[in-house]
């Protein structure tokens, strides 16, 4: 880990963070591992919200996937470190709200609440499977409507993380 890893793990201990993502897998009885840079790895969260394939809450990095997929993407564990590190710099659970002001913002102005999130652009639209502000996007389709043809289409939707 570099010193700036560090000091992120350890100013999202200090902030509360960590603790409360900590708290957020025990109460989903996700199981957490170490994982790369700094982070925790919870895999197989399934409850409802946030409605995302992934999301951080401190140094935790909470996935419905399991562990093996969780690792298998780097640029989406990339884009959850630099959440990480968002909530470092807001100080922890100020985080939160600012967060959620922000996608509100997203979502009044282009309809999805990532592609004007200022947190969202940051961490890289791409990597958390956002489009640009202007780009179209299918809607999702549900499992029964998907076809081999359209699973990688589904898969992006599903990676959508908050």
């Amino acid at each position: 880990m570099t010193s700036g890893q560090r000091l992120r793990q350890l100013a999202n201990v200090l902030n509360a963070a960590t603790p409360l993502g900590l708290l957020l897998a025990g109460c989903a009885r996700t199981p957490v591992r170490r994982g790369p840079r700094g982070l925790l790895i919870a895999t197989g969260y399934r409850w409802r919200l946030p409605i995302a394939g992934a999301f951080t809450v401190g140094n935790v990095v909470l996935f419905r996937s399991g562990p093996a997929e969780a690792l298998a993407d780097p640029v989406l564990l990339g884009h959850e470190e630099r959440h990480s590190t968002q909530y470092a710099w807001c100080l922890g659970v100020p985080f939160l709200p600012l967060y959620l002001l922000a996608a509100v913002w997203s979502l009044w102005r282009t309809g999805n609440p990532g592609s004007a999130n200022a947190f969202e652009r940051h961490a890289g639209l791409q990597a958390g499977g956002y489009p640009e502000p202007g780009t179209a996007r299918t809607p999702a389709r549900t499992p029964a409507q998907t076809t081999p043809s359209t699973s990688a289409g589904r898969a992006a939707h599903e990676r959508n993380e908050a």
